[in-house]
């Protein structure tokens, strides 16, 4: 390792680095605006300016930008010589003589990088008495705000949005003192990544919309390590309450999951926290179907009665928690118990289970995922599947040009020389997908199948791979490509709910790592637990098969599960009509409940704690944030209860969140690192619990002064090791605990790095999570799985498709198809309306255009979508929004036939005017851009 001396002080670095991170690295604070450990250098701040001396005798010295030079042995710098000091103070001061200093009232106050760095270096009074530079603000859509005026020219907005996001329309305009961040015109950022704009920028040009609604200042926030629930990646996140309404989400650090950013569904979906359609006390269904609220332990009694020594059985739930479905296992059996998935879908997740439990592939995480060098994505829109993933994946079409950079000299970081180097070139990324992506831009070889076709490409390259001769073109390619690949990634999922198709996924990947360990195979499932309950529930019934016994139990009871989303209503129906008595357990109102013969509201995700298992198979625990309302509880804290009262022999013996944990884990060696996830409520740091609320936090008397200027008493948490009060500490705890980033003189998300082991590195107190499922390295080669056998006779004779019938084909959205996430106004808002998705060949024929309505005809009935055209659809398939309330009647791979609805009215555009007097585009206009 080099040696540097920084103002006399010897200090060891990594080879590569450069003199800014070195310096963060040792703990010393050098103030930068531009830089980002993500992104890289391009030095147009200046702020990092350090005085290099040639040698010992050199008292002189010369000025570089900490962040352009690279470490040699033996070089010296000084943070403190006096031109050094007095350059970056006169760069915060040129920065500054535009900027509106109107901190008391910005968004970004208390949490603002251009505060600190201002202090940092000692600027103090501002002589610049002449007219500012004034911009125009524009509308950027419900999720972000802009202020232009805040602006300090550092480019990380587009460098971000536009370099690393793949984004389009945001960019740097105009030139000198009046460069501009922004869109050509007013409306919303396409990019479902626009919400890390928030964390990118270094001051208050673009911050969180949703929080301005309900302001609350940064330090008044608390905040609880947590988990996102939006999809199955994963991501790490902090939440931040306030008056027990959920304020904001920022992004949690994990290295290995989601590093720095965020999907804008992660950040922006959690609004049905403080949904008016959250339940609040048990509701016990009368005889005019009218629901009577009664208190917790009267719901307790009455399940008590209804089910004590009767036959139960239980629906589980892909996004409850593990424990919450281990305990409903438990009481119910695993003969009465079914994991919440149809008969399909269940099918294909724990094929996915399965092939990720039994592959010599790694399962990869992000960070791995982004070193790969040849991806092949088979049936999956991953930008809208699993977003955090899809974002990573841009980044790793870029090893081709780290490759290069290398060849040449340049270091990663030298970010704009390495992108002048490649230009164009990318390493190779392949999409087989039966309708166009969001990642088809940046994809080497686009492939347009139907589902079954996939299935037989996925086959053929498998076969390839292991040695076999086919005479096709893309599939001989493709082949070759992993062959030569020194880390091949294999993405495939449950999208198209084909078994065949995630079988032959791991096919390919399982030949591949016979000579390549370095293999990759990844899945995307659609729920924050899918893989979790898939592993906990392997032998367990589908939602169907349990329908058919109902009327063998007297209680069935359905754990946060609408089942509208996952069966016919004749299910439902043959469900109602069984006598079995209903005890339904949700966080929101939905149509499954008004069925239910008692409802029990349960917490969302920040209000309670649990472990999900990500798609990688990587256990994480989440915290509650706040106390639950009224007489909400936990899922895990009903079911316990209820079992308790009924007397369950296993389940009373439990009292504490901790022994379920313990419990989870004795059943299964599977599980049996659960207990490692995250400490126990018994951790103590420096003797003292993890404070969920910062030192400057100004408490919650306010609110109330009018009946006592009292601070109230805050709840007493037993179940974490957290505490709901200031008293406290947060320092030198496991990674898993960590609520909130504050470090002295470093305010705002940029201390993230006084957490980490290394600047860009892992955090100190270790990852956050533990993974639970490992490749099998020492897998006999003549166990390998073999590929499914389909031909294209027989599909078309199972399929039976006649010349005017089409496949359907779902297509999911970041806004819309997540079930809680679309009871939030902002994404509900972007989401737009149901759909139909055909190409223009189709529309011709079909003599429609774009807005016009289709009727979709199939043997559940006929269903009026909106029509949207795609530029690559595979024939005879047609595409549909997937997890809109309209469409859930329409399965994937189903055969329908359409015809023009001549009685469709087209939506009209409606302009409405924005706070900065701007207007608004119209809805359909916001809808379409995400397609």
């Amino acid at each position: 390792m080099p040696k540097i001396y920084v103002d006399g002080q010897e200090l060891s670095v990594k080879e590569g680095e450069n003199i800014l991170e070195a310096c963060l690295s040792a703990g010393i604070n050098l103030p930068y605006f531009c830089w980002h450990p993500a992104m890289g250098s391009i030095g147009s701040c200046r702020q990092c300016a350090v005085v290099q001396y040639q040698n010992e005798e050199d008292t002189d010295g010369r000025i570089v930008m900490g962040c352009m030079t690279p470490v040699t042995e033996g070089a010296r710098f000084s943070l403190n010589a006096n031109k050094g000091v007095e350059f970056r103070e006169a760069v915060v001061e040129s920065l500054m003589l535009n900027h509106p200093h109107d901190c008391p009232v910005c968004g970004e106050g208390g949490e603002c990088h251009l505060q600190d760095m201002t202090v940092m270096v000692g600027h103090r009074d501002r002589r610049y008495t002449g007219l500012k530079n004034t911009h125009r603000n524009q509308y950027l859509g419900p999720l972000i705000n802009h202020e232009m005026n805040r602006c300090i020219t550092c480019y990380r907005c587009v460098r971000y949005y536009d370099d690393y996001a793949g984004g389009t329309d945001l960019s740097a305009q105009a030139s000198h003192d009046h460069v501009y961040f922004g869109r050509h015109e007013d409306g919303v950022l396409e990019s479902e990544f626009s919400g890390n704009l928030v964390e990118v920028c270094p001051t208050g040009v673009f911050t969180d919309k949703p929080l301005l609604k309900q302001y609350t200042r940064k330090w008044d926030l608390q905040s609880a390590p947590s988990i996102c629930n939006g999809c199955a990646v994963g991501c790490n996140i902090s939440p931040g309450e306030r008056y027990g309404k959920l304020k904001r989400v920022h992004n949690r650090f994990n290295d290995d999951v989601n590093g720095y950013f965020l999907c804008d569904r992660g950040r922006f979906g959690s609004g049905y926290v403080n949904s008016s359609l959250r339940l609040d006390y048990a509701g016990l269904r009368k005889k005019n179907g009218s629901f009577q609220a009664i208190h917790q332990q009267a719901a307790v009694d009455k399940v008590a009665r209804w089910a004590k020594g009767k036959k139960i059985a239980a629906i589980g739930s892909p996004r409850a928690s593990l424990e919450a479905n281990y305990l409903l296992r438990e009481w119910a059996g695993k003969d009465n118990f079914s994991a919440g998935f149809s008969e399909h879908e269940g099918q294909v997740i724990h094929t996915i289970s399965t092939m990720l439990s039994r592959t010599n592939a790694l399962s990869p995480s992000i960070k791995q995922m982004e070193a790969a060098d040849v991806v092949l994505i088979l049936g999956e829109d991953v930008t809208n599947t699993a977003p955090r993933v899809a974002l990573g994946l841009r980044q790793a079409i870029r090893n081709k040009a780290y490759q290069l950079a290398e060849q040449a000299g340049l270091p990663k970081w030298q970010d704009a020389a390495v992108r002048n180097l490649a230009q164009d070139q990318r390493s190779p990324m392949i999409i087989v997908s039966p309708i166009g992506t969001r990642l088809d831009d940046v994809a080497s070889q686009l492939i347009t199948l139907g589902i079954e076709d996939i299935t037989q490409f996925a086959a053929a390259v498998a076969d390839v791979v292991s040695g076999k001769h086919i005479k096709d073109v893309d599939v001989n390619a493709v082949a070759q490509l992993l062959k030569d690949a020194e880390r091949p990634l294999i993405i495939s999922g449950s999208s198209l709910l084909s078994d065949s198709l995630v079988k032959s996924a791991a096919v390919i990947a399982s030949r591949l790592a016979v000579d390549n360990k370095q293999t990759m195979l990844s899945y995307c499932i659609p729920e924050s637990n899918s893989l979790g309950v898939a592993l906990l529930a392997e032998d367990t019934k589908s939602i169907e098969e349990l329908i058919i016994r109902a009327d063998k139990f007297d209680v069935l009871l359905l754990l946060e599960n609408d089942l509208h989303r996952r069966i016919s209503p004749d299910q439902i129906d043959q469900l109602k009509n069984s006598g079995v008595k209903l005890v339904g357990l949700d966080v929101l109102e939905n149509e499954t409940l008004s069925a239910c013969d008692l409802v029990l509201p349960v917490t969302s995700y920040a209000e309670s704690e649990g472990t999900l298992i990500n798609s990688e198979g990587r256990a994480q625990r989440h915290y509650p944030v706040f106390e639950p309302a009224a007489e909400r509880m936990p899922s895990w804290k009903w079911i316990l209860e209820l079992a308790t009262a009924c007397e369950h022999t296993k389940i009373v013996k439990l009292t504490h969140f901790d022994e379920i944990v313990e419990s989870c884990a004795d059943s299964c060696s599977l599980f049996g690192q659960l207990t490692q996830v995250a400490p126990d409520h018994k951790f103590r740091s420096h003797g003292l619990k993890i404070s969920r609320k910062t030192h400057r936090y100004s408490g919650r008397t306010a609110i109330s002064a009018n009946q006592s200027v009292h601070e109230p008493l805050q709840p007493v948490d037993q179940e974490t090791p957290l505490t709901f009060s200031m008293e406290g500490i947060n320092l030198e705890q496991a990674a898993s605990l960590t609520p909130f980033y504050w470090s002295p003189g470093w305010n705002s998300n940029q201390s993230l790095q006084k957490f980490q082991a290394e600047v860009d590195g892992p955090l100190s107190g270790n990852s956050s999570g533990q993974r639970l499922i490992e490749p099998k390295l020492d897998l006999d080669p003549n166990c390998l799985l073999s590929a499914p056998s389909l031909s294209k006779t027989s599909i078309s004779d199972r399929l039976k498709i006649k010349p005017d019938e089409s496949q359907l084909v779902p297509i999911y959205r970041v806004h819309g198809s997540d079930e809680l996430s679309s009871y939030t106004d902002e994404i509900a808002e972007l989401a737009g309306e149901a759909f139909v998705a055909i190409s223009a060949a189709v529309a011709e024929q079909l003599n429609v255009v774009e807005g016009d309505g289709l009727i979709v005809s199939n043997a559940d009935g006929d269903l009026s979508l909106e029509v949207k055209i795609l530029n690559r659809v595979a024939s005879d398939c047609v595409g549909y929004s997937a997890g809109y309330t309209k469409t859930n009647s329409l399965r994937a791979g189903n055969l329908v036939v359409l015809s023009r609805d001549s009685k469709w009215q087209r939506r009209m555009p409606q302009l409405i005017a924005t706070d900065s007097g701007n207007k608004r585009p119209p809805n359909n206009i916001e809808g379409s851009a995400h397609v």
